[in-house]
């Protein structure tokens, strides 16, 4: 029997149309698109995330808020240092009674360092990353500011601090302190605060204290003698907690609230982050899970 051309036409038709909706009915060409996670809420009043890599933000929560920083100032503080032309990370530093004094006077963080005994620079970094210690940022401070009397290398210091976030065009930050215990023009932002974490990580040394959980330090005695000190323990608990974390660093303070800049790196992507003002320790720390599971899923 023959069949016109006029009927393949249709049989071939009519094949298409069984194909397609065979196609249709299984789902495949129209699968219903995955919904893009929602942006985690967080206690914190600021949150920033980025890309560390390529800088693009990831979430954003008043990120351009001017907020105190509390010891997360110390970050800069280990900036200015690290930048120093012909850095000798075995330079010692002489630990002076004014030190002791401003951490009595403030009830201020402290490495607990010894009047009198020699500790290096690299020693004073980890003093100041990982206890939060306000001694070792006033001995840095002292250090690396010039001038011919304490309180004007304090200030020429907080100056290079202030001169590197010009450097880096942040608008929105401002230091008056060494290590965050601000005169009431200390500040910054959760956006500012993670563009100057991100520069510093790009410093060997700075990454590998800020994501050290504990460091002993032998320091010399006044006498000649060796002192081991009592190991300090980073206070960034993230690095025990979240699989990834490598640094950053907390901060606290009656202004400041609970704040912390945190990154972690997981197959191969990093991000990089800030929450300022939450409400505890552990909030904090809840919040900054919960920026970086979201950043992940982002990057």
């Amino acid at each position: 029997m023959k069949i016109g051309i006029q009927g393949i036409r249709v049989r071939r038709a009519v094949g298409v149309a069984v194909t397609t909706g065979a196609v249709l009915a299984s789902g495949a060409l129209y699968a219903a698109p995955a919904q893009a996670a929602a942006a985690p809420s967080v206690v914190a009043k600021g949150g920033y995330v980025m890309n560390n890599a390529n800088g693009k933000s990831l979430y954003t929560k008043a990120a351009d808020t001017r907020r105190s920083t509390g010891s997360t100032t110390k970050i800069m503080t280990a900036k200015v240092v690290l930048a120093q032309k012909n850095l000798n990370l075995d330079a010692k530093v002489t630990i002076q009674m004014a030190y002791s004094d401003y951490i009595v006077k403030n009830n201020a963080s402290s490495a607990r360092l010894i009047v009198g005994d020699k500790v290096t620079v690299r020693q004073l970094l980890y003093g100041l990353m990982l206890p939060s210690g306000c001694d070792a940022a006033y001995a840095l401070a002292d250090k690396f500011g010039t001038g011919k009397t304490r309180s004007a290398r304090v200030k020429s210091f907080i100056g290079k601090m202030n001169a590197e976030a010009k450097k880096l065009g942040l608008k929105n930050t401002h230091f008056d302190s060494f290590d965050g215990i601000g005169n009431g023009q200390n500040y910054s932002t959760p956006r500012d605060l993670t563009k100057i974490a991100s520069s510093a990580m790009k410093n060997s040394t700075f990454r590998t204290i800020v994501k050290t959980k504990k460091y002993t330090a032998k320091t010399v005695t006044k006498k000649g003698g060796t002192r081991t000190m009592a190991p300090w323990t980073n206070t960034n608990t993230l690095l025990s907690s979240y699989s990834g974390a490598i640094g950053v660093k907390t901060g606290s303070g009656p202004q400041a609230k609970y704040c912390l800049v945190f990154a972690a790196t997981r197959n191969g992507k990093t991000v990089i982050g800030t929450v300022l003002a939450s409400s505890s320790a552990a909030q904090r720390e809840k919040d900054a899970k919960k920026l970086l599971g979201y950043g992940f899923g982002k990057v």
